[in-house]
């Protein structure tokens, strides 16, 4: 990372030696009180964790690894609090959200996400992102999967939801969400989502729910 967010992270904290990932909660950034999507025990040695860049919405940093030839490489990753998927049925209908994407500047039709709030799990922050995103609160949830993302870089863990039972509430959006819900016929559901633009998170619930016989 440039030294421009290096700066951005403030002390620049870091582990050293063989520094498992329970290490990582002694950490300031994963420390806070937020909720963090933490890895697990490493298998190739951890010689340093660096933390560079913590804006107070997600961390950055690298893990210095020791590879199975024995040279060393920096892992650079993104961590991000753990996110909830919805996939609402009722009568007949599958719930969507249409919003506006800033970060790749398109809008999208997309099933209602939001962040896990610390003490949730996925099915509670499910019910309550659905309510405050479309305005109907399911009666019931299960959860489908969860799965990390964007392996490559990303630390970030995901809970597909499945709800149903549907009653109307009022609608609490974030001060940063700008969308509307939308109702899609169960049938058309699947192809209106693989119209460009679409996203992994709307897709992959679409196919885990269709998976499970659940549309």
């Amino acid at each position: 990372m440039s030294d421009e967010n290096e700066r951005a992270g403030g002390e620049g904290e870091r582990a050293g030696d063989d520094a498992p990932a329970a290490d990582l909660r002694d950490l300031p950034a994963f420390a806070d009180g937020r909720n963090h999507s933490l890895p697990g025990e490493p298998e190739w040695p951890v010689r340093e964790v660096a933390v560079e860049y913590d804006p107070g919405w997600f961390v950055g940093g690298y893990d210095r690894v020791e590879q199975p030839d024995g040279s060393e490489k920096k892992y650079y990753w993104a961590e991000l609090s753990p996110a909830t998927v919805v996939i609402a049925v009722a009568d007949g209908d599958v719930l969507f959200v249409e919003q506006y994407r800033p970060t790749v500047r398109n809008t999208q039709l997309e099933l209602p996400a939001g962040i896990v709030e610390r003490g949730e799990s996925y099915t509670a922050a499910g019910a309550r992102e659905l309510a405050e995103e479309t305005g109907f609160a399911p009666s019931s949830t299960s959860l489908l999967q969860e799965v990390w993302c964007s392996t490559g870089v990303l630390r970030h863990t995901r809970g597909y939801v499945f709800a149903e039972g549907l009653e109307p509430v009022q609608v609490d959006h974030d001060s940063n969400e700008f969308l509307s819900p939308r109702a899609v016929p169960i049938e058309e559901a699947l192809e209106v989502a693989r119209e460009p633009p679409t996203n992994d998170a709307t897709l992959e619930g679409l196919l885990l729910a269709e998976r499970e016989g659940l549309l």
